[in-house]
């Protein structure tokens, strides 16, 4: 009891009251602070193609590598083509033979016209050689349809890149048989560059970024976690409707990913810049507190005493809160040590640190706002 007793006095100031709780503190500053949404964003290609063959045959070359960049026309794969070739001399012998056939029908119903004109043979006779050169001339025609259609289907063993982009992997290899428009396809190209980013923000957001997409907002994409090595694109999409069940709507970024920073199907982390307030007064995030009147901060006095304060916080920015009334540049808030603080109480300054760093390494880093400069 004496040694309890004893402690008790020691932990007791001069004029009888408690010892001043340890405190960290940050400095209240004015600084420019962006405006921005995040979210998580899809990388996805501007166009990917499934070639696939138009004919049926079997591949008899393959002419690249698979992940090896392609140009739009560059030659892919060749299917055997003698089989084709013989359907195309087939039809220009028959396209030849008719057409010998029409251009006698011709002359014979050009003499039977006149033999009628001269009232040698009936007009029946004649009509009926007319009509025979008429049939062999639509003959000629079809023969030629056949004939063009073949030429197509030769065409078709070139199987040849539709769009300019990067070839996966190679579903079906050389000398494999292939039907026309079967699956698996052959192999998928997808354009990497320029390339989407798509995400989804909440839909009291919209507002503000319809009446700012003529601005060509700045979007940034980051690797998860991180915000460093980020790809610089713009807002170049915004659906027609807001999704009902999640209450969010779709939009895209497009980027050049000249260096190919990104890649389809993977997740970035997406920063849109919308505007900037100028001169805001900022405080660190985490010394707000939430208590009956709203939030509040504790605030340290020149006397070393702890004030606390009613505040109108507005957006955030990373680890930092814009403060719209309650405090000025300047206020020493409390950051950590809150728990031991009480209104009007004393304590003592352990150290101060920079608004928008961590008090301590402790605590962690701080990772991108989800719902920044709302």
């Amino acid at each position: 009891m004496m040694l309890l007793i004893a402690c008790g006095q020691k932990q007791q100031t001069a004029a009888g009251g408690p010892a001043a709780a340890p405190v960290v503190v940050a400095s209240a500053v004015k600084r420019d602070v962006p405006v921005e949404i995040t979210a998580i964003g899809n990388v996805e290609s501007i166009k990917s193609v499934q070639v696939r063959s138009m004919v049926s045959g079997q591949i008899e070359g393959v002419h690249f590598k698979e992940g090896q960049d392609v140009t739009q026309g560059q030659l892919l794969f060749t299917l055997d083509k003698r089989p084709f070739q013989a359907v195309l001399e087939q039809a220009a012998g028959q396209l030849k033979r008719d057409q010998a056939t029409a251009q006698n029908n011709q002359m014979q119903a050009s003499r039977y016209t006149s033999l009628e004109q001269q009232g040698v043979i009936s007009r029946e006779v004649a009509d009926q050689q007319r009509t025979t050169a008429q049939s062999t001339s639509a003959a000629v025609a079809a023969d030629q349809a056949t004939l063009n259609a073949a030429k197509v289907q030769l065409q078709y063993t070139d199987i040849k890149a539709p769009i300019t982009g990067r070839a996966g992997a190679i579903m079906i290899n050389l000398g494999n048989l292939v039907k026309a428009n079967d699956t698996p396809f052959l192999v998928q190209i997808n354009q990497i560059t320029p390339i989407y980013v798509t995400f989804s923000v909440p839909e009291n957001q919209l507002e503000q970024i319809r009446s700012l997409s003529s601005h060509n907002l700045k979007v940034m994409a980051y690797p998860k976690g991180s915000r460093a090595a980020g790809a610089e694109g713009t807002l170049t999409f915004i659906d027609n409707g807001v999704d009902p069940t999640t209450g969010t709507v779709k939009l895209k970024a497009t980027f050049a990913n000249r260096d190919r920073k990104l890649w389809p199907g993977e997740y970035v982390d997406v920063v849109m810049d919308l505007s900037t307030i100028r001169d805001a007064t900022i405080i660190p995030t985490k010394a707000i507190q939430s208590g009956q009147q709203g939030q509040f901060v504790y605030v340290v006095s020149a006397q070393n005493t702890a004030e606390s304060r009613v505040i109108v916080s507005g957006a955030t920015y990373q680890d930092v809160t814009v403060i719209n009334k309650g405090v000025a540049p300047g206020d020493r808030v409390i950051v950590e040590g809150t728990m031991r603080v009480a209104p009007n109480s004393a304590v003592k300054v352990q150290s101060t640190v920079p608004t928008g760093a961590a008090p301590n390494a402790s605590q962690g880093s701080e990772g991108p706002s989800t719902g920044a400069a709302r």
